[in-house]
């Protein structure tokens, strides 16, 4: 029996989006990628801190914007274009339901983490409300009492 090849490819995180926001619902979503942001992803030149999701009703459909894949610089004249919008692959029902979901007052779609899954693009995104400044500040004081647990659990043993 062979073992399973281990997954290179770097994940890519947005911890800017827990700080900023309460995650709610998450989803993992598809991603349609060109060649060369392929090869950039895997190589980890992505940003995700600013991106966000749109949902068009007409037709529905998910769309990943200001999300900065850089530029492969192999592919010289035949790269990407950096902040390019790309479309983002759900099912229909899963689109309908963040479709209501973002309806409110207050809440958006953020990418949370991009990775590769069985050699295919896939964005885990989360439906979000904005965290006042107080609720950022307690977030920050449950981190950090966390750690000081943890540190004290580790000296113990």
């Amino acid at each position: 029996m062979a073992k399973p090849e281990p997954n290179l490819s770097p994940t890519i995180e947005n911890r800017k989006a827990r700080h900023e926001y309460h995650i709610g619902e998450t989803l993992e979503v598809g991603v349609a990628l060109q060649g060369s942001e392929v090869k950039a992803v895997r190589a980890g030149r992505v940003s995700l801190a600013e991106g966000y999701v749109a949902v068009r009703s007409d037709p529905l459909s998910l769309t990943l914007l200001n999300v900065d894949i850089g530029e492969y610089a192999p592919s010289a004249n035949l790269g990407h274009r950096p902040k390019r919008s790309r479309a983002l692959l759900a099912k229909r029902s899963e689109m309908r339901r963040l479709a209501k979901a973002v309806e409110g007052k207050g809440t958006t779609i953020v990418p949370l983490k991009l990775y590769f899954k069985n050699g295919w693009a896939k964005l885990l995104i989360g439906v979000a409300t904005g965290k006042q400044a107080h609720d950022k500040r307690q977030s920050m004081a449950k981190r950090d009492a966390d750690r000081d647990i943890a540190r004290a659990l580790s000296r113990r043993r």
